[in-house]
């Protein structure tokens, strides 16, 4: 190598070190903050969020409610239920006693409704979303049901039948209610249908179908002792009490359940080895 070009390698190795220098030190790695509450949604971004479950029986959508805001539950839980889809009524839920299961009673609520778990597993996002609105602003929340209601309302959809109750109470007061209050239906219906005018000839009453009633009064210990909501309040009553969980204080609130939970003792044990049935198709899609 010739002096001409070691000198010139040595002057831009100068250059490039002055440069470093100038800049000074590296900064030092950056610390991500703690978690941040979600942006708040606008109305029409709420309509769109509560369209898929507005339509649910009030004691049912106060269990979604309540139960996405533990969205990080929702996969296993689901897991859970399709594993143990053969179980009915006091034998699912002795099961889920037995199995010592870790979810929060707002996840566990959800298990006899494979269908809904399931829903909410497939689309983790849309069930954060939804969790996270609860948390920040449960008013607006449950101010975008009552207007996907009313608008299923105009346009035909929504009526008292077989299964349920629609009751107006008032303004911003529409009710669903199981027509016998130990059996709650999952409706079935296609938001793209039942919000939007019926075309001239169409029957809407078609819009929405349901499968067998699900026996409730099996499920106490896990919330089902009294939910319901309270519109003009905003309030979601889980076991006949105000469920008050915040995005502020969502990392200590224990709800007071009515049927406390009592966990059994020692690791989970599997313990069904009944024969497995075909599974529960009146909860499937």
């Amino acid at each position: 190598m010739s002096v001409k070009t070691v000198l010139w390698a040595s002057a831009i190795a100068g250059v490039l070190c002055a440069a470093v220098l100038a800049q000074g030190p590296p900064p030092p790695q950056q610390e991500y903050p703690p978690q941040q509450q979600a942006p708040l949604l606008g109305p029409q971004q709420l309509d769109n969020l509560v369209e898929r479950i507005a339509l649910y029986p009030d004691p049912l959508l106060a269990q979604v409610l309540t139960g996405s805001t533990y969205w990080n539950e929702i996969t296993d839980a689901a897991t859970w239920a399709n594993q143990h889809s053969y179980l009915r009524a006091d034998e699912l839920s002795r099961a889920m006693y037995e199995d010592n299961l870790p979810f929060d009673p707002s996840v566990l609520a959800l298990i006899p409704f494979p269908s809904v778990l399931d829903m909410m597993a497939r689309d983790p996002g849309w069930t954060q979303a939804l969790g996270n609105a609860v948390l920040s602003q449960r008013p607006d929340v449950m101010d975008a049901v009552q207007r996907m209601r009313e608008k299923a309302m105009d346009d035909g959809y929504l009526q008292s039948n077989a299964q349920d109750r629609v009751v107006v109470a008032g303004p911003g007061d529409i009710e669903i209610l199981p027509v016998n209050p130990g059996y709650v239906y999952v409706p079935y219906y296609n938001p793209a249908v039942v919000f939007v005018a019926p075309r001239p000839g169409f029957f809407a009453g078609v819009g929405i179908t349901f499968g067998p009633g699900i026996f409730v009064g099996a499920f106490a210990p896990f919330g089902w002792s009294g939910p319901a909501l309270g519109w003009r309040t905003h309030e979601i009553l889980i076991d006949h009490r105000p469920w008050v969980r915040t995005w502020s204080n969502r990392d200590r609130y224990v709800h007071s359940y009515a049927v406390p939970v009592a966990r059994p003792v020692g690791p989970r044990v599997e313990r069904h080895t009944g024969r497995r049935a075909e599974p529960r198709r009146e909860e499937r899609r």
